[in-house]
């Protein structure tokens, strides 16, 4: 039988690989909205975040998202996904 592989992501806050499923998805849409993908499989540039807010608050420390989105996030948006984020 043949072995599934698991598609693993980098977490954009702490940087460590997990399962795809474990992590969050933020997907840049081609409209230029930000928002939270509970689906995973919104059209856009997505990045991955591990649902916890620490390590929301690394990448919003480190400028996370606005590298790995290759665009500007306003401070809105980030208090927009911290309330998603806190919501689960």
């Amino acid at each position: 039988m043949k072995v599934k592989k698991i598609p693993m992501r980098k977490c954009v806050g702490c940087g460590s690989l997990k399962p795809k499923k474990e992590l969050l998805r933020i997907v840049a849409l081609p409209t230029g909205v930000i928002e939270v993908d509970r689906t995973g499989k919104k059209s856009g540039r997505g990045v991955y975040i591990c649902d916890d807010i620490e390590c929301f608050h690394k990448a919003y420390e480190n400028h996370g998202l606005e590298k790995s989105l290759k665009r500007p996030v306003s401070k809105d948006v980030y208090e927009a996904l911290k309330a998603q984020v806190e919501n689960g």
